[in-house]
């Protein structure tokens, strides 16, 4: 059994940060990111909540794909980012959205969590013959964790969201998802809590660096370089082995926007000339969960991607978390 994507949607904040807007706090210009990443400028969230970010991406792809909200019967949100400890984002956009007969949770796979979310509303649909529509939205709003006298880290990342409204197919479909926690304290953020008073104090070191701004987004840039230029073909091999397809059976491959030596990188090590990759990082950056479905409704709207064809979803971020979906639109 494979899936359809019904309708699509995307949101992203107001305000653009260009390369030259970080000039004005830190060390840096627009030549040293651009051929250091492959972008120009990203969006950063001011006003809006990343619940409020992907209500928007939801409500679009609810519209497009025909259906009333309350035929939902599952809703699956993707973050880093969410707003609140509890309740889950997802939960709030059930009732901003007016899905009242949907289950909600959140699923937190990093960079992966599209492709983690988009599976497992596949298999939910092929257990569950009563469902009959899964809402994926991914939404964050990374530029609240950045630390921004970090050069190195902060001009990688934008804030948006995107939505999908998925059912059961006859299309076809394959995935492939894994994981490698030794990487873990490669790419990471620390939850911002303080111990009680009346909590005994111990010396533990968990093995993560522990800096001033412990909740601050903190990258080992060459280890998860190694990592995604590797886990970017392997995911697709895995996924394409499994029904028998093959890199040049796809008309698209659509990855995680992380950083453009990385997909330039992983798509020699495929053999697949980058032409047959979608790319969004330039004017997006890396909004984590969300640059997949961003770049796979961007190549929608533009007529890049059109029904019948075949593409690969690909996603590696932290965790360090890696996957990959082979379907057709």
């Amino acid at each position: 059994m494979g899936i359809n994507i019904l309708g699509i949607g995307s949101y992203v904040p107001e305000q653009k940060l260009t390369n030259d807007d970080f000039k004005k706090f830190i060390d840096t210009n627009d030549e040293w990111i651009r051929t250091r990443t492959g972008i120009t400028e990203r969006r950063m969230a001011g006003w809006e909540p990343a619940w409020y970010m992907g209500k928007q991406a939801a409500l679009e792809a609810i519209g497009q794909s025909g259906i009333n909200p309350d035929e939902i019967g599952l809703i699956i949100c993707t973050s880093v980012t969410s707003d609140f400890l509890t309740p889950s984002m997802s939960c709030i956009i059930q009732n901003e959205i007016g899905a009242k007969n949907a289950a909600s949770f959140d699923l937190n796979a990093a960079c992966s969590g599209f492709v983690y979310a988009l599976d497992t509303a596949s298999r939910f649909l092929d257990t569950d013959p009563s469902l009959k529509y899964v809402l994926i939205v991914a939404s964050e709003a990374l530029s609240r964790f950045l630390d921004f006298e970090d050069r190195t880290t902060c001009i990688l990342f934008g804030d948006g969201a995107a939505a999908a409204v998925v059912e059961r197919s006859d299309k076809m479909y394959s995935s492939y998802l894994a994981a490698d926690g030794s990487g873990a304290s490669s790419l990471y953020a620390r939850s911002l809590s303080v111990a009680p008073e009346i909590a005994v104090e111990k010396e533990f070191d968990d093995g993560f660096e522990v800096k001033d701004n412990m909740h601050r987004l903190i990258q080992d840039g060459k280890t998860v370089y190694k990592f995604a230029v590797n886990a970017l073909p392997a995911a697709f091999e895995q996924a394409a082995a499994k029904i028998g397809v093959s890199k040049d059976d796809m008309d698209f491959f659509i990855p995680h926007q992380a950083n453009m030596r990385i997909i330039e990188t992983a798509a020699k090590k495929l053999g697949v000339p980058i032409d047959k990759f979608v790319v969004t990082l330039d004017h997006y950056g890396n909004t984590s969960s969300a640059s997949i479905p961003l770049a796979l409704c961007e190549a929608i709207r533009n007529g890049t991607v059109k029904k019948g064809m075949k593409i690969a979803l690909i996603g590696f971020g932290a965790g360090l978390t890696y996957g990959g979906i082979i379907m057709e639109y």
